[in-house]
């Protein structure tokens, strides 16, 4: 499915495009598996469980954040890859957030997770068809081609990076 012919959120499918360059999906999961390998995690430490504004989330929950999320859109992409027809609920992530211990654990735990869930993301990925990777998807306010939601996975790291580079690097003083 060409990119244009999305019908339900574009917008959303736009930016995870664009956050994404162009890459191709087996492409972009590897270069982000490279940006979690290259972590300052010295840096991080430094900068512990401040943030840049009251009731902002840690850097600890925000990389629980998005391990929670890989998982989720990984088990949409399984649901939609096996043809169960299930249609996926919507999730909170304030609820998530909030019910996670992220901040009782270390940068050096959620980093390690984080890499070996990507890592099993991209072996999802590879191991699907280019029919399977162009099945279309359709849930709540999505419809996207399968590799659209491993696009998700990088483009929801590259934001949240970006977040962590912006508003919070300038804590670590």
């Amino acid at each position: 499915m060409d990119k244009s012919q999305t019908k339900k959120n574009p917008a959303f499918l736009e930016y995870v495009y664009k956050l994404n360059e162009g890459t191709e999906l087996t492409e972009a999961l590897k270069l982000s598996l490279k940006e979690i390998n290259n972590i300052d995690i010295a840096q991080l430490n430094r900068i512990g469980l401040k943030t840049y504004k009251k009731d902002k989330w840690t850097i600890h929950k925000i990389l629980q954040h998005l391990i929670d999320w890989e998982r989720i859109w990984c088990f949409r992409a399984i649901i939609f890859a096996r043809g169960e027809g299930t249609i996926p609920d919507a999730h909170d992530q304030e609820i998530m957030g909030k019910n996670s211990n992220a901040d009782e654990l270390s940068i050096e735990q959620l980093v390690n997770e984080l890499r070996i869930v990507r890592q099993s993301t991209i072996i999802m990925f590879e191991s699907f068809s280019k029919k399977i990777l162009e099945t279309n998807c359709e849930f709540f306010e999505y419809e996207m081609p399968l590799y659209a939601i491993g696009l998700t996975v990088t483009a929801h790291q590259i934001h949240h990076f970006n977040i962590i580079k912006e508003r919070y690097v300038p804590l670590d003083q």
